[in-house]
């Protein structure tokens, strides 16, 4: 997918508003349309990457972590659950590199 027809692209870019439960100069985080968890956010990084098999930035993937980190203590989330979907056989349907953080509900695997 070219990164102009790219959602969470248009999201990151302001072209698709929607509110910001985090942003730094690299990554932008919020809600999920459709949430999995009574909180379910999504932390992507501005700049387009299909999936995490196309990242090799390691600062970049830092970031993603460390916003991961930001949003639970910005909400006084102590627990949660950080998922990465990779390919659609894994259940990624945005093919844009996203973190999902989900709490406040127990986790319990396999998911169900």
């Amino acid at each position: 997918m070219d990164s102009k027809d790219c959602i969470f692209c248009k999201i990151a870019n302001g072209m698709i508003p929607t509110t910001p439960v985090y942003q730094n100069e690299k990554i932008f985080a919020f809600n999920d349309i459709n949430p999995q968890a009574p909180v379910h956010v999504l932390i992507i990084p501005k700049q387009h990457y299909e999936s995490l098999n196309g990242l090799d930035d390691k600062d970049l993937l830092g970031e993603l972590l460390l916003g991961a980190k930001a949003v639970a203590q910005k909400l006084g989330i102590k627990e949660y659950r950080t998922v990465i979907n990779t390919g659609k056989s894994a259940g990624q349907e945005v093919f844009h590199l996203h973190l999902h953080l989900l709490a406040n509900r127990d986790m319990k695997w396999p998911p169900g």
